[in-house]
């Protein structure tokens, strides 16, 4: 059964390839326009009965060595930990990988204080890893893949407030940062150095290729409230000049460049007018 917001996705979009199929002159943009407005339709409705939970939007598994210590895979929610930390903090200060699965985390690094132990040391949040494991409840809080395990923090509960969003986590994350619903910790002693403030770069527009496509409105300012400059520059984006590096949908929906994080944890790719939001004149 297709959701109510992919059916109205489905009633917009095929209503502008029809409005344009049925004018009496056509150019050849306005027919690319038109077919890959249906094309996207298509994928969107064949991808509908598949559409992940907005909970489990962003989840991850992680089995690196938790099968082989007799242990269920780890279960990594996303959206809690994004409530509460920036990006920049895990990926660029605790060297976690950007790629799931690539930064193999074993018990001991996190009781040596890194990777997950470095918050999860019984301080600043509950200890990640013992070698008492008498007590498996404590293991289970996150080694819970197929588990029934009660948690702290629901989702539905923890977001009930937050302003809404279609797609993804049903959030808009960035309007519950700005209305102070989520407070990021984005420093850990003994793990972040300090960072001087840094001068941002006022938003710019970014023209796509196709023709009567709505212009990128990119914000430095939104992005580094969670990614800081280090998690897309030079990684993802290895080019300082606006407009040095040249990337297509293509390139986006097979995990690259935007790809990296809005076909995993940020808003997905189905949000196009959160993108691509400047009126064509």
């Amino acid at each position: 059964m297709i959701k109510p917001v992919v059916r109205g996705i489905r009633h917009r979009y095929f209503h502008q390839a029809t409005s344009l199929l049925r004018g009496r002159t056509m150019k050849k943009s306005s027919i690319l326009t038109t077919a890959i407005i249906l094309i996207l339709t298509m994928s969107i409705i064949a991808g509908a009965s598949g559409t992940t939970k907005p909970s489990e939007y962003g989840t991850i598994v992680i089995n690196n060595f938790s099968q082989k210590a007799g242990l269920t895979p780890v279960v990594f929610d996303h959206w809690l930990h994004r409530a509460k930390f920036t990006c920049r903090l895990c990926h660029v200060d605790m060297l976690f990988s950007m790629r799931a699965g690539d930064t193999k985390v074993s018990a001991q690094d996190n009781m040596d204080g890194l990777f997950c132990g470095s918050c999860h040391n019984g301080n600043m949040a509950f200890d990640s890893c013992s070698k008492d494991m008498s007590d498996m409840k404590k293991c289970d809080v996150c080694h819970s893949k197929g588990k029934s395990v009660k948690k702290k923090y629901v989702f539905e509960t923890f977001t009930a407030k937050f302003p809404k969003a279609q797609f993804g986590n049903n959030i808009d994350w960035e309007k519950a940062a700005s209305q102070g619903l989520v407070k990021l910790v984005d420093y850990v002693e003994g793990i972040s150095l300090e960072r001087p403030e840094r001068r941002m770069v006022a938003d710019f527009t970014i023209k796509p290729k196709g023709h009567d496509v709505n212009e990128i409105i990119f914000s430095h300012k939104k992005h580094a409230r969670w990614n800081g400059c280090e998690v897309c520059h030079p990684e993802i984006f290895a080019g300082g000049k606006k407009g040095k590096m040249k990337y297509t949908m293509d390139d986006i929906r097979k995990k690259q460049f935007c790809g990296v994080c809005h076909t995993t944890i940020a808003f997905p790719l189905e949000a196009c007018d959160r993108c691509h939001s400047k009126k064509v004149k």
